[in-house]
């Protein structure tokens, strides 16, 4: 402490804990959005990443009580920043590649529980190292504080406080500010920039030979090459046909192209949230049989027609019935992330007089009075269902906002056999609400269609309205619908406010799909080893 007087200003101390606290919450919530592209943000991938934060932490703690006593010496602590502050950095440039080797590793040594053991792998070995060593600076500078009995209480006290006040700045600024602004990567990088910082301010104060200190030029030279290899980081890195790739407050987003069609992405390892063909027929997908519904309630006896549309997304359905429909038809889309939104209207030719609103879609229905013949549930966060819109306290507000012959239809994205599922579960959650309920399972993907209704005469209406269709894409369409239309026997099992796993369930779901997925891999593995992984993956 005698020879390093920046030390006696409490100011300074105060400071090295503000910036640590405030830069281990902006890795947590730039680690979120670094795994969300690859193994989705469910509560699940959030319980990962906060249950190895904790860990780091708490190791941290001890590690940096003990050191402090062993050996009290300031430039130890400064020095371990500067190496936080460089791993943080390199996060950027090296992050996404450790993930997909991991997810490479994987493919051959795991049969179950995949994106659990690789959402932990991937956190413990990015993110644990540079927040353990964070996780030294409060018992560090405790020791270097406390010179007497007195006042120690009140100094570690405002140490904590410090902290605690940095970790909530650290929570705001990278969901509100930095990461919608300049991405993920940037605020990686800028709260790399402000360890290293803090460490120079110590360093270069301290007047301590740069033989003794090769850490930081050797770190500020990292940091620049960080800046330069990983100011602007695809996480889909791979592919070569992305015509957008950014993020907003609630999603990493991607737009891709092939000869066929543009795709609307959340995820880059599975799932499509929209499609639009280029020559603008049907899809053959979900948004398709989606609309059966409009014809479940009367649609070419009604000379108009209000459709809701909660997960408006890039508006795939909302075109396909403006393209198709002769009716006049009243679309009024929901979409909480007004980005998707641009993005629809962007790429994806939104038509101009379908409204969409910038709202969370169960909001929505709290603040309006009005009724739909169409409610389309459609609200999926990435690959998950978000637990408020799969309860029976909100299907129960969705019945409410129907016309007496009304039809609400679920997109579920998640199919699964199995005994007990995310399948069962919302539709015996549905049968609640509503006393007809029908679905259908779509074309070779994982997505089922939820009709359902109080009008005991829907599928007689179906049937009467699919006859008077004389377009031959919406004939052949109906057709298949007819077919595959299934009447739901519904059980026991319920989702409520309180108690909806709706992300468990779906993991596992999502665990079927993989292992199906994953069989492939393990026989190109077999028959050509890693290499053979890669130039397939």
């Amino acid at each position: 402490m005698e020879n390093r007087p920046i030390l006696k200003n409490r100011i300074y101390l105060y400071l090295t804990e503000f910036f640590a606290g405030m830069s281990v919450m902006a890795v947590e919530l730039g680690a979120s959005r670094l795994l969300a592209p690859y193994f989705s943000s469910s509560q699940i991938v959030w319980t990962i990443i906060i249950g190895t934060i904790m860990i780091a932490m708490a190791l941290g703690n001890i590690y940096g009580g003990r050191t402090a006593d062993k050996n009290p010496n300031p430039d130890r602590l400064y020095a371990r920043i500067i190496i936080a502050g460089i791993w943080i950095a390199a996060i950027p440039v090296v992050g996404k590649y450790v993930i997909i080797l991991i997810t490479g590793i994987l493919i051959i040594a795991v049969n179950s529980h995949f994106l659990v053991i690789a959402g932990f792998l991937a956190c413990m070995i990015i993110f644990v190292f540079p927040l353990f060593l964070l996780g030294t600076v409060t018992p560090s500078l405790v020791k270097y504080t406390v010179d007497n009995l007195d006042n120690n209480g009140k100094l570690v006290g405002n140490l904590n406080a410090a902290n605690t006040i940095g970790s909530i700045i650290g929570t705001f600024v990278p969901t509100f500010i930095s990461i919608p602004a300049v991405g993920t990567s940037i605020s990686f990088l800028i709260f790399a920039g402000i360890l290293l910082a803090l460490s120079a301010v110590y360093f270069i104060s301290s007047k301590i030979s740069m033989k003794k200190i090769k850490r930081l030029p050797v770190g500020m030279l990292i940091f620049i090459l960080c800046i330069v290899f990983g100011h602007r980081s695809n996480f889909a890195f791979w592919q070569n046909n992305l015509i957008y790739e950014g993020e907003s407050i609630y999603n990493y987003l991607r737009v891709y192209e092939d000869d066929r069609a543009i795709y609307f992405s959340t995820n880059v390892l599975f799932g499509v949230q929209s499609v639009y063909l280029k020559e603008k027929g049907l899809t053959g997908l979900c948004y398709d049989f989606a609309m059966a519904a409009p014809y479940m309630c009367d649609l070419k006896e009604k000379d108009e027609m209000d459709i809701l549309v909660l997960g408006n997304g890039t508006g795939t359905f909302a075109t396909q019935c403006r393209r198709y429909f002769d009716q006049d038809i009243n679309i009024t889309g929901v979409e909480i992330d007004d980005k998707i939104t641009k993005l629809a209207k962007e790429y994806f030719e939104l038509p101009e007089d379908i409204e969409v609103v910038t709202y969370d879609g169960r909001a929505y229905l709290n603040a309006i009075d009005k009724k739909y013949d169409v409610i389309l549930v459609d609200a999926y966060q990435d690959i998950t269902i978000p637990f408020q819109m799969s309860s029976v306290e909100f299907f129960q507000l969705v019945k409410d906002h129907l016309k007496e012959d009304g039809v609400m239809v679920v997109n579920m994205n998640m199919k699964s056999n199995r005994e007990g599922g995310i399948n069962e579960y919302i539709p015996d959650t549905v049968a609640r609400v509503f006393d007809e309920i029908y679905y259908v399972d779509t074309f070779g993907n994982s997505n089922r269609e939820v009709f359902a209704s109080n009008n005991p005469e829907m599928i007689e209406v179906f049937a009467k309205n699919a006859a008077m269709e004389e377009d031959p894409e919406l004939v052949w369409l109906l057709g298949k619908v007819d077919e595959k239309l299934t009447v739901y026997e519904p059980g026991d099992l319920l989702l409520t406010d309180d108690k909806a796993p709706v992300e468990l369930l779906g993991m596992r779901v999502i665990d079927e799909i993989i292992h199906d997925e994953l069989a492939y891999y393990k026989n190109i593995f077999k028959e050509g080893g890693f290499k053979a992984v890669i130039e397939n993956f």
